[in-house]
Formats: C-alpha cells, structure tokens, sequence
C-alpha cells in the first residue's frame, strides 16, 4: 500500500510521462528515491528493497549497484514496450543488467503494466 507522498511522487510522474516533457528521467529518479527500502517482489517471488546513493541503486538482494544510466535505459525501453505492446511481458523485456529487479519496481510505479 502506498502512502500520501508516494502516490503524489507516482502522480507526478506519469504526468510527466504523458506529456512527454524533457525531465521525464529527472522525474523517475526523484520517485524511486520515494519508494527507497520499502518492500517489493521480484518475478518469482523474492523480497528485496533498496536504496539510492548518488546515482546508484543498491538492491538488498545484490552486492552489484546499478546506475543511474542504466535505469534511464530500462526506463525508456519499458515505454517502448509498453507503447508497442500494451504491456511489459516480463523483466526479460527491459533488456538491462538489473531487470529483475527493476521491472517490479516500475510496475509499483504506475509506469507499466505487467502480464
């Protein structure tokens, strides 16, 4: 369940989303500082949280962090699919190193929907 400021934080964002404006990833990234150590699932199951420092994510259940960069990319590549799509069939469909991790957390964000 999501409290008052991450229901703003994920309003915020795909207004953002839909009116394509530029600072779209700048948006994201404020987000998903929203939603640090709360709680969520991967595909199969598995619980993890994490946290934002400096550009990085750190995922409880990882020792690698994944940056900033390739968050945008997965981002982007998720609209993608999304557009084409009309949903994201799984983390294999974002492409990035990381994706098991951050396909949940983009579905929670309101920026795709899953199968």
């Amino acid at each position: 369940m999501m409290n008052k400021e991450q229901k703003a934080a994920c309003g915020r964002l795909k207004e953002t989303i839909a009116t394509g404006a530029l600072e779209m990833e700048d948006r994201l990234w404020e987000t998903l500082r929203v939603f640090q150590n709360q709680p969520f699932r991967t595909a199969k199951g598995l619980e993890f949280s994490y946290e934002i420092r400096g550009g990085e994510m750190f995922f409880s259940r990882k020792v690698k962090s994944i940056t900033r960069a390739t968050v945008m990319v997965a981002f982007r590549r998720a609209l993608e699919v999304q557009e084409a799509e009309g949903r994201v069939a799984g983390p294999k469909k974002l492409g990035t190193f990381g994706a098991s991790y951050l396909y949940p957390v983009l579905i929670r964000l309101g920026v795709i929907a899953s199968d």
